[in-house]
């Protein structure tokens, strides 16, 4: 049982009663996810991180923590860190989940026997569908408890894991859209997330984050644009700043715009383009992508991957681009740019990413009509 269920944390008018302190768990221990535990632990809450793979904790295990450099620096020392996810998240407030989006459904069957009433679990981030999929693979395994599910539009950190307890926080993103299923939740789930993070704000709804997904234009891309210098300098060269030049940057803007399209087509009432959400993130201000990737500081020194077969594909692919050219070809949206990339990336991967990601089918969002889908999306309806 959480100590906010305890507390009485309850919903009353759409209003919340505030808690302090809450208890998070950190679902993942990659470069994200070691970024967040430490951040939260250096903050002063108590956090729980969970790994699936036992041996790539157990330094953090033995040091009691994360080191953490960058923007900030310091050690987070951890409540605890295990293998074993029902320690990790039965008694935890916030349950973060910071694992690549294609993990999301095994992570909801791992979750689901434990979840219990007035726990929140957010998606960090959901790429395109995460909380809708997410809530889905509870109900159907049985899990009819009082959850809430939100999930972030983007990661608020840009991280890098530098060694095996250690993490490098190159920026903090200083705006963060949040929206829960069903979106009535998303302000009791900020109350209780905002005591450690202010920096994520309120959406309107699980479309608004779903498909404001910048990972989805800037990601597959860049990757695939660069496919021969990741290979032959294993990511020697940093990834938006080398990565992205003037022809790179106008595909980027093409994919933008489908992104956009669809989006409208859904009836999103606060759509971004690349160029608003570099300026809500990070700030920056300019005309084009190219400039605005440019001019962001917090781009700089991450670097490419070293191997094409990077998340950068098997996340975004599937779980941004597959599910934004599934809406728009069921609404008339024209997506030639993002189809481009996703059967390049088939080629590339010897697969069919549409088969395997998130399309209408896996979201159970077949033969529904367009007031039925906002439905589910805004106030969680089962279909």
């Amino acid at each position: 049982m959480s100590n906010l269920k305890n507390n009485q944390a309850i919903l009353k008018d759409n209003k919340t009663i505030k808690q302090i302190n809450p208890t998070f768990a950190v679902i993942g221990a990659g470069h994200g996810g070691k970024a967040m535990a430490a951040h939260l632990a250096i903050k002063g809450f108590k956090v729980r991180l969970y790994n699936r793979t036992l041996s790539k904790i157990i330094p953090i295990i033995k040091m009691k923590g994360i080191e953490v450099e960058g923007e900030i620096s310091g050690f987070g020392k951890l409540e605890l860190a295990t293998d074993n996810i029902s320690q990790a998240i039965e008694g935890s407030d916030v349950i973060l989940v910071a694992v690549p989006a294609f993990a999301h459904a095994s992570i909801a069957e791992r979750c689901a026997p434990y979840l219990s009433d007035g726990q929140i679990v957010l998606l960090n981030p959901g790429r395109t569908c995460g909380a809708l999929e997410f809530i889905n693979i509870l109900r159907e395994r049985g899990n009819k408890r009082d959850v809430i599910v939100a999930e972030a539009q983007t990661f608020i950190y840009a991280s890098r894991g530098m060694g095996p307890a250690s993490v490098k926080i190159f920026r903090i993103k200083q705006a963060i859209p949040v929206g829960a299923i069903p979106a009535i939740k998303t302000e009791y789930a900020l109350d209780v997330i905002n005591q450690a993070y202010p920096e994520f704000i309120s959406a309107t709804s699980v479309i608004e984050t779903s498909f404001n997904n910048i990972g989805a234009v800037f990601h597959p891309a860049i990757t695939l644009l660069n496919a021969s210098r990741i290979e032959s300098t294993m990511g020697n060269f940093q990834f938006y700043i080398e990565g992205v030049t003037s022809s790179v940057a106008k595909v980027l803007e093409a994919v933008d715009k489908e992104r956009v399209e669809v989006a409208y087509t859904l009836r999103c009432k606060n759509v971004l383009s690349a160029l608003d959400w570099l300026t809500m993130a990070y700030n920056v201000v300019e005309d084009n992508l190219f400039d605005g990737i440019h001019s962001n500081p917090g781009y700089y020194g991450i670097m490419a991957p070293k191997t094409i077969n990077t998340r950068y594909i098997t996340e975004d692919v599937p779980m941004s681009l597959v599910p934004i050219s599934e809406f728009g070809r069921l609404f008339g949206v024209d997506t030639k740019t993002i189809d481009s990339l996703i059967e390049i990336a088939n080629i590339i991967f010897k697969t069919d990413f549409r088969k395997s990601g998130r399309n209408l089918s896996r979201l159970r969002l077949e033969n529904l009509n367009l007031e039925q889908i906002r439905n589910v999306f805004i106030d969680g309806i089962p279909v």
